[in-house]
């Protein structure tokens, strides 16, 4: 019994996987301003992960800029900067890579507190580079109060989550008549044959 039990447990988390990939996806489908659509990544993320606080970052030169988050920071969405080269969020952005903090995010030596934002207390942080044509260009933040082993599975959902995101990112500076007007064909084959391996 305990083994199927686990085995239920584990489709019912690669379902909610999936609902949310779903969800995310269908948001670069709409016709959405793009705060919309990452207010709505982030109450997806919320809902997946059970955490306190997501926060999304986007690059602005050489700072990355608060635009979305979960918790009431209305004063400080693209006005809270901070260097690529601080923080935890810096760090992910410069190494393009994932890092995971189970406890005590607060005391790494990479840590840098805003005093304004509830989140400088928090124990567990989790976050991943949003990704653009191989390119960072932002971090997205999910942090717990209380400390949190994460999963392999959460931090491969935020893995694809920013890069979902970054695809949003593409995709919004498109104008909508070049949807229209674009030769989709042309685009295709004009970018030269695949090579399978």
């Amino acid at each position: 019994m305990p083994k199927t039990r686990e085995l239920e447990s584990r489709l019912q988390r690669t379902e909610q996987q999936l609902r949310l990939f779903q969800k995310v996806s269908r948001f670069m489908v709409r016709e959405m301003s793009l705060q919309e659509v990452l207010q709505g990544v982030v109450s997806l993320v919320v809902e997946f992960t059970q955490c306190d606080s997501c926060l999304v970052y986007l690059l602005d030169g050489d700072e990355l800029v608060l635009c979305a988050s979960n918790t009431p920071h209305p004063s400080t969405i693209g006005k809270l900067r901070m260097r690529s080269n601080e923080g935890l969020t810096g760090w992910v952005a410069r190494e393009r890579r994932l890092l995971a903090i189970p406890r005590e995010a607060y005391k790494d030596p990479r840590f840098k507190k805003f005093g304004e934002l509830e989140e400088d207390t928090f124990e567990a942080f989790l976050s991943a580079p949003v990704i653009a044509r191989n390119r960072v260009v932002g971090v997205i933040n999910v942090q717990h109060k209380a400390a949190r082993q994460h999963t392999g599975s959460e931090m491969e959902v935020l893995t694809t989550v920013g890069e979902q995101v970054g695809c949003v990112l593409v995709l919004a500076r498109m104008a909508p008549t070049a949807m229209e007007s674009a030769n989709h064909v042309e685009l295709v084959l004009a970018s030269g044959p695949v090579q399978m391996k």
